[in-house]
């Protein structure tokens, strides 16, 4: 088992009487399906549907004091916050930012626990491992704990590239994608049977109309990698832009119809000047370039 630290990841707590109920009514996922043992992934949304931040929801042992922690983009722990604040009204929560003081451990494969900080499975995928909230200074001592060995961030992001898993900020853009785009619906990020939240109306007909036509894809290249943000080509069109890459392989926002139309005329995709080939994860359940419809 390997353990990182994950210098670029937060975290947000909110707590009071009316934690569980707040939450719900704005962020993606159902909270009511949240239990110490079980996090949820999610999301909070501009009123247009596009994603603010999205976030991996933990909740702590009544013993312990309760309430949610979102491991969140460590850059955008204070706007979350913030937007959160705005939100409250007269609900009894308190929302803080607490990333100055705890961190989040990655490790994978499998899973574990350690007394030195909140742990819990990652809930977009089984393969990614497990996390854990905690003050940075403990990270030896809760890997040890957890029989792994602390390695490097960019080890998990070889990982985490691997599984085809989008990260906000190099895959996606905050306040430009919707939930469809950033893969969320296919990791577990939405739950189209819960009752309202931000930017609900906008993401159920996306789903019920099957009209997300740009989507995070993984990608596979020899050589060097292209660098993130470089537009990937197909012959003059421009059909996406790609995103994180370690190790042979990448991530890229790409158009899925213009890439559908690329294939069925034999064009290459190319981006920086280095060919890339689509790597359909097993994860993923929506229609694939290239291949007949996918159930539903």
């Amino acid at each position: 088992m390997k353990a990182a630290l994950l210098p670029d990841r937060g975290v947000v707590k909110v707590a009071g009487s009316d934690a569980a109920k707040f939450l719900n009514g704005l962020v993606t996922a159902d909270l009511g399906k949240v239990t110490p043992a079980v996090a949820c992934f999610a999301a909070l949304l501009t009123p247009q549907g596009k994603i603010i931040a999205d976030f991996i929801v933990a909740m702590a042992e009544a013993a312990d004091g309760g309430g949610f922690f979102l491991d969140c983009p460590r850059a955008l722990a204070g706007t979350l916050a913030e937007r959160l604040n705005f939100y409250k009204l007269r609900a009894k929560v308190t929302v803080e930012d607490l990333s100055a003081a705890l961190g989040v451990l990655a490790f994978w494969p499998g899973s574990g626990a350690t007394d030195c900080g909140l742990c819990f499975a990652d809930p977009r995928l089984p393969d990614l491992g497990g996390r854990c909230l905690l003050p940075p200074d403990l990270a030896d001592e809760a890997a040890a704990d957890l029989g792994a060995a602390l390695v490097a961030a960019d080890a998990y992001e070889a990982h985490r590239i691997a599984l085809g898993v989008p990260r906000g900020g190099l895959d996606f853009i905050y306040g430009d994608a919707f939930p469809h785009e950033a893969d969320m619906d296919q990791l577990h990020g939405v739950d189209f049977d819960k009752g309202c939240f931000v930017g609900q109306e906008v993401v159920s007909r996306i789903e019920h109309r099957a009209s997300a036509r740009t989507r995070v894809v993984p990608v596979a290249y020899d050589g060097p990698a292209p660098a993130a943000g470089v537009a990937v080509m197909a012959g003059e069109r421009n059909v996406g832009m790609m995103g994180s890459a370690a190790n042979g392989r990448g991530l890229a926002a790409l158009r899925l119809d213009r890439v559908e139309e690329a294939l069925a005329g034999g064009v290459a995709l190319v981006a920086g000047g280095i060919p890339l080939n689509l790597v359909k994860p097993a994860w993923a359940r929506f229609s694939w370039p290239g291949e007949a419809k996918a159930a539903e």
